[in-house]
């Protein structure tokens, strides 16, 4: 055979080959890849490398080649665009798709839900309970976790603003914390930027612990706007704010859910039976709702109000009234001295 044909078959078979392998290659990238269960999951740290990213999915169960991930990662072009991340895969998810969700950062997340109207405790609660959180402040006490956050010497209380965070598996409580309390920042500031004029309120931190107070004594949306109203009102004319979640935050773990007469007699710095103005901080989280509404505050000439059992609140001008409110809504018609219990709502104290 003549040398030229020769080197025409040597080039044919190479072209050939190269064609079966590119064909192979192409069949493997978007071969479903076998997973050693229904789902596996990888969480990529910064800085790590494309080749031990590989070899990661492979120990996390991903049944294949490490070498022939690394070599499609390198090979594509876009190895050096892979996210860190917390990334979770399913049946059906190819080479390909594998190493497009890394690049477009289509991460796995989580989620947890903070309440309007929740303590500190009970957000640190569901923090601890939250799946695939990293626990890095858990063990803290409340002063050095403010301090890990950036927020040293700020009580905890009423500082993170409800609502429903997605986070990155194996992300640190403390960063979902940093988060939180930057949106009550920047929540507060936004709507202390707007406050009506003349407020009896000095600074955004007295605005803050006033709409704790109306997040906690508010039971019906529609009447948010007459509780803040009531509260305003008393602080301008230095009426006491009576009000019985205060009380209740300052008994602490003792409160055993029944509020008793006792219990308002005994002086503490959130006793508002017994201290005039606001306590010294939030009594829990408020949302936005609260927030604005304590800076806008309904135009009312109401001093007092009691809850009627349903949600709503009776809102009245002068003791009198408030008293046959009382009367009607809390005791059954039955005259006061019937009742051996404390007052029955928290702004049913009977005189400024």
């Amino acid at each position: 055979m003549k040398p030229w044909r020769l080197f025409f078959w040597f080039m044919l078979a190479l072209l050939l080959a190269a064609l079966a392998a590119a064909g192979a290659v192409r069949w493997w990238l978007d071969r479903p890849l076998p997973l050693a269960a229904a789902a596996v999951e990888l969480s990529i740290e910064p800085g790590t490398s494309p080749r031990e990213i590989a070899a990661a999915w492979v120990r996390a169960g991903v049944l294949t080649d490490p070498d022939w991930l690394f070599a499609w990662f390198r090979f594509s072009g876009d190895a050096r665009r892979i996210r860190a991340g917390s990334y979770e895969i399913e049946a059906g998810a190819t080479p390909r798709s594998l190493l497009a969700r890394m690049v477009q950062g289509d991460e796995a997340f989580e989620r947890v839900r903070l309440i309007e109207g929740w303590t500190f405790r009970q957000f640190r609660a569901a923090l601890a309970a939250a799946p695939n959180l990293k626990q890095q402040g858990a063990a803290l006490s409340e002063p050095a976790l403010m301090a890990a956050i950036g927020l040293p010497g700020v009580p905890a209380e009423g500082r993170f603003f409800p609502d429903t965070y997605l986070y990155s598996r194996g992300v640190s409580d403390l960063t979902l914390l940093k988060r939180a309390a930057a949106m009550q920042s920047k929540r507060l500031a936004e709507v202390w930027a707007e406050r009506a004029p003349n407020l009896p309120l000095q600074t955004p931190e007295q605005a803050l612990v006033l709409a704790s107070i109306v997040e906690k004594e508010t039971g019906r949306p529609s009447d948010r706007g007459l509780v803040a109203g009531v509260f305003v009102n008393r602080l301008r004319i230095n009426m006491p704010l009576q009000t019985d979640p205060t009380v209740i935050y300052g008994l602490g773990e003792a409160f055993d859910g029944n509020l008793r007469k006792r219990d308002l007699l005994a002086d503490t710095p959130f006793n508002t039976y017994t201290r005039r103005g606001l306590p010294p901080t939030p009594i829990a989280m408020p949302g936005l709702a609260s927030l604005r509404a304590t800076v806008q505050p309904a135009a009312t000439d109401a001093l007092y109000f009691v809850a009627r059992g349903d949600g709503s609140s009776v809102f009245s001008a002068d003791l009198a009234a408030h008293n046959r409110a009382v009367n009607q809504y809390q005791r059954g018609g039955k005259p006061p001295s019937a009742m051996t219990s404390a007052t029955p709502s928290a702004t049913t104290a009977a005189t400024p």
